[in-house]
């Protein structure tokens, strides 16, 4: 690391730990959605009622519905039918991801530019996480998804601090640095303080791990391989990464080549999962 990026990682710590930089709070709907969805016995309408106060929280879940991905046999038009359509559970999983989106806005136009990134970035790694969860494991598709849309919470204090102190950073590649060598754990803080559960929560912190050996398939195995993939023709070192030197490809029956037939078909769901986030 830079001089330049290590002051900075250095003042964004002692921020974080003097408690000058708040680490961001879970966002009121997505509280309200967890808090719903708590209950062993909720509804489609006890979650419809939290949703509905999002309308474009409310649009995606009608447009998830929709998608190839749960071959509705006729157009799901109200967000009752979307709901009921994917399960309560899934959609639950999935909205309070979601509704993660609006964190991701700065009034800077460097920071802003650099939230969308990540969050586009967040939305790929999610697409894919859900699809490899269906056909390569024994997890929940709802539950990788939302992995893979939380991975890189943990930019969001860097950039909040990053947004006040524009002037001590001299450039785009120096907040990289300093987004590279300090997200994952502020990111395992974060979820840990929001209480998602422990498998959800330790994704930050491991996603980047790629030499991580460990024997079971877990939600972590699923985020960095869809990490890696989602890095591919991107220019990215993480796209560079060779998959048979990473176990968790191996643990998701991943290290050889896919038939051409199956590889059609997970693309086909693979861009309909995509098309959801945008």
């Amino acid at each position: 690391m830079s001089q330049a990026a290590q002051a900075i990682h250095d003042q964004v710590k002692s921020a974080i730990a003097s408690d000058e930089l708040d680490l961001p709070t879970l966002p009121e709907v997505a509280l309200k959605i967890r808090e719903v969805a708590e209950d062993d016995d909720v509804s489609a309408a006890a979650l419809v009622d939290v949703v509905a106060d999002d309308p474009s929280l409310s649009a995606q879940l009608v447009k998830l519905a929709n998608s190839p991905m749960f071959r509705a046999t006729r157009p799901i038009e109200d967000l009752h039918m979307a709901i009921s359509r994917i399960g309560v559970v899934y959609a639950a999983n999935v909205a309070t991801g979601l509704a993660m989106q609006q964190m991701f806005q700065a009034t800077s136009d460097m920071i802003d530019r650099k939230m969308r990134e990540i969050w586009n970035h967040a939305t790929q790694v999610a697409a894919i996480a859900g699809v490899l969860a269906k056909h390569y494991s024994n997890l929940s598709p709802d539950q990788a998804t939302l992995g893979g849309l939380l991975h890189n919470i943990g930019t969001l204090p860097i950039l909040a601090w990053a947004e006040e102190h524009g002037n001590l950073i001299p450039d785009s590649m120096t907040l990289d640095r300093v987004i590279d060598s300090m997200h994952g754990s502020l990111g395992t803080m974060i979820l840990t303080s929001w209480e998602f559960p422990v498998e959800i929560a330790g994704i930050p912190n491991n996603y980047l791990k790629f030499d991580r050996n460990n024997s079971d398939t877990d939600y972590i195995d699923i985020v960095i391989v869809a990490n890696i993939q989602a890095r591919q023709g991107s220019g990215h070192p993480h796209g560079e990464i060779d998959p048979q030197s990473v176990q968790a490809f191996a643990n998701l029956g991943l290290d050889n080549e896919l038939p051409e037939e199956d590889e059609e078909d997970l693309s086909a769901e693979l861009e309909a999962a995509m098309a959801v986030f945008k």
